[in-house]
């Protein structure tokens, strides 16, 4: 019998679920056991040689049985992390390997991406299905370079992973965010105030864009364009004098910045050197209030955008992406995402991943000077633009 693992690492978002459930039914299908791997690329960590943890705590086998119903609740039932075994940091250094862990690397951390390979053959691994974002995907990249079967899955709200038009998640977060920011301006109308919503998007605007044409807010503020404040209380301020309610309504990028400013972050670096964002809505709405005696409304949707069961589309594009995934181990064609492509599901080479960044195509959609979407003919484009 053929035995397949599947992981799911960094931020969980809708949809991961509906993997999971369809890529364990079409493996029982073909005679297959799956392993779940708990915590993202952490179990590899704690399931390899000399590890004294019970691998039940780290391994579940996922069966037709035990997977029937996880669709329709959101999240990851195998849990997830954001460990990166390629830089770990010596504190989070699992105590079974401190005597082999060699020594640290730039910044201190330590490359245990051996450790990892070594117990993916140790769990009888003919091959890996691993779901996540740019994080997650570039230490698939890395153990397909040491010669472990692949196969990537994209999952991110941000929509930004390279090589793919789509990722699981992104639809939910948006229609979720659309209906709250459609009942926000109840509050927003009473109190004539200024409504800023902080959305997710650490280098990629495209949430916040795209909320703002759905929910069709008065401004959009992104992370690949820093803004000047003072023309944003300007803009605002006309808003709300031209609005018969009485108020103005933006969105904005947590990766947003002022014009000459830095991102608004905090803590210590994760895993893959990234700093927790959020804020520069806050930081934002106290200076229009400062400036212009508006009071403001402002709302970090954050999690709220990633809770709950996914919508349809990344139902769809979550089974379909499964049973991709499973097609592809089952031919042993490994190294390889997953993805959509002007509209239709294919696959890339892993390697893609790497190899650029998916930003907002601020020329086509973006006016920089009104700080809002523009949409021209959308004749001849894929249904999710570019």
């Amino acid at each position: 019998m053929r035995r397949f693992g599947i992981l799911t690492g960094g931020g969980d978002v809708p949809g991961l679920n509906v993997v999971l459930k369809t890529f364990t039914h079409r493996m029982e299908e073909e005679g297959c056991e799956v392993l779940g791997l708990r915590r993202g690329w952490a179990a590899l960590l704690y399931t390899g040689p000399g590890s004294p943890a019970r691998e039940s705590d780290w391994v579940v086998r996922l069966t037709r049985e035990n997977t029937r119903t996880i669709d329709r609740t959101g999240g990851t039932i195998l849990h997830t992390s954001r460990t990166n075994p390629a830089a770990v940091r010596e504190g989070e250094l699992p105590p079974h390997l401190a005597g082999r862990a060699g020594k640290p690397g730039e910044g201190g951390r330590y490359d245990l991406t051996a450790v990892a390979k070594e117990a993916v053959e140790q769990l009888g691994l003919d091959g890996l299905v691993a779901i996540g974002g740019d994080d997650t995907l570039s230490f698939a990249r890395r153990l397909h370079e040491e010669g472990v079967p692949i196969v990537g899955v994209p999952k991110t709200m941000d929509n930004d992973v390279f090589g793919t038009d789509y990722c699981i998640g992104f639809s939910t977060a948006v229609s979720r965010s659309v209906n709250m920011i459609t009942d926000l301006r109840s509050p927003a109308g009473s109190h004539e105030r200024f409504l800023i919503v902080e959305l997710f998007g650490r280098y990629s605007g495209e949430t916040s864009l795209m909320i703002a044409l759905l929910a069709q807010v008065d401004r959009a503020l992104i992370s690949e364009v820093p803004f000047d404040p003072e023309k944003v209380a300007a803009l605002l301020s006309k808003d709300r004098r031209e609005n018969p309610s009485s108020y103005a309504a933006l969105t904005i990028s947590e990766g947003a910045r002022f014009i000459g400013g830095d991102l608004v972050q905090g803590g210590e670096p994760d895993a893959y050197g990234h700093r927790k964002l959020g804020g520069i809505g806050l930081y934002l709405g106290e200076y229009l209030k400062k400036t212009t005696g508006v009071n403001i409304l402002y709302q970090n949707l954050a999690y709220l955008m990633r809770s709950g069961p996914a919508d349809a589309l990344d139902r769809l594009v979550g089974i379909n992406f499964a049973r991709i995934a499973a097609d592809l181990m089952l031919r042993g064609e490994a190294g390889r995402l997953v993805a959509i492509r002007d509209g239709k599901y294919t696959t890339e080479p892993l390697e893609i991943t790497g190899q650029g960044e998916r930003r907002v195509n601020v020329e086509r959609y973006y006016d920089v000077n009104e700080y809002r979407p523009k949409l021209g003919s959308v004749v001849g484009l894929p249904m999710f633009l570019e």
